[in-house]
């Protein structure tokens, strides 16, 4: 027979799954009467755990939030879910706290995982392989995240002291409509109210977010990652490249997606032709170094035309060289 103590951890982690229980589905689950489900519940309030009783013909008894996290209870295939997605937020930079608060949570997981679960994970992680290498970028902090994300959720300004990427500080205030993460950051998108202009703010460079009185209308179908990965493709750069590429819309954003180029049209489809006919296209690309772009223009293998700049061309040319003394090696 289930000792007692077993029956009141069983209890938790049926409240846990969320909802509101009724007293007699929780006695059959537990193999109990409904005065005993009543006492079990005595003993978790007595451990501070936040359970409320729900009065009426469907009450019964749930979860609250509470002052601290209560005893939590995972079955092996959620605490295997917890622990890997631990491990992929911290490869790919998606944290929002530091290393030794992600090393910490996935140590007390695994101290008290079953031993046979704890070898399936120890075996899956042995062969694990990731094709990029672990993030190593700055992790916003969590105050700022949280704060950001209610001013998002309920429309309200927010004032955020900012640095950009030369150490320019400053103040604004923010209209923010959407957190988007994106290769390895969290960005904040919405409208500086100032300039009337939409703007991108990485989060990890936010010191401090505090949200001010009244509220806004966010955007139409505002789509903040489209914003987002929109604004990297149009921000300011050292170089602006603008050329033609003869391809389908497809085939360009294989190797320039829209976080890198903007497209236009330059010969406009006729009324039978789609995204799939091949036709000129303008593309404009904004980068701080240009000799990444010699070899995506190599790969995408398509008839191309450099408008600007004239440094680019000379790019194009050595590698178009170096290619070839390649080829003709024996």
């Amino acid at each position: 027979m289930t000792r007692p103590t077993g029956r009141v951890l069983t209890l938790l982690e049926l409240l846990q799954s969320g909802g509101t229980r009724t007293v007699a589905e929780l006695a059959d689950r537990l193999g109990v009467e409904g005065r005993t489900v009543r006492r079990y519940v005595a003993h978790l309030i007595d451990l501070d755990v936040p359970v409320e009783s729900v009065r009426g013909r469907y009450g019964g008894y749930r979860l609250a939030p509470g002052y601290r996290l209560p005893p939590l209870m995972l079955s092996d295939d959620e605490a295997l879910a917890v622990l890997l997605g631990l491990v992929a937020g911290r490869r790919s930079g998606l944290m929002t706290t530091g290393h030794t608060a992600s090393e910490t949570a996935s140590a007390k997981i695994r101290r008290v995982l079953p031993q046979h679960v704890a070898r399936r994970l120890d075996t899956l992680l042995e062969s694990l392989a990731f094709t990029d290498q672990p993030g190593g970028f700055a992790t916003p902090d969590a105050g700022v995240l949280l704060a950001i994300a209610d001013a998002v959720r309920h429309r309200r300004p927010v004032s955020i002291r900012y640095t950009d990427r030369n150490a320019r500080r400053s103040e604004r205030t923010l209209h923010a409509y959407g957190i988007v993460a994106h290769s390895g950051r969290w960005y904040v998108t919405g409208t500086d109210p100032e300039i009337g202009e939409d703007r991108t703010f990485r989060l990890d460079r936010i010191a401090d977010a505090r949200t001010l009185p009244g509220s806004f209308e966010a955007p139409v179908d505002p789509d903040p990652a489209q914003r987002v990965v929109s604004g990297f493709a149009t921000a300011e750069y050292r170089h602006q490249v603008t050329l033609r590429i003869h391809g389908t819309v497809e085939q360009i954003r294989a190797q320039l997606p829209p976080a890198v180029a903007r497209l236009e049209e330059y010969d406009a489809p006729t009324a039978d032709q789609g995204r799939a006919t091949e036709r000129w296209l303008r593309v404009e690309v904004r980068a701080e170094r240009l000799d990444w772009l010699p070899p995506v223009l190599a790969s995408l293998d398509r008839p191309f035309v450099i408008e600007r700049p004239d440094e680019l061309r000379a790019l194009v040319m050595a590698h178009a060289d170096r290619l070839a003394s390649y080829a003709r090696q024996a």
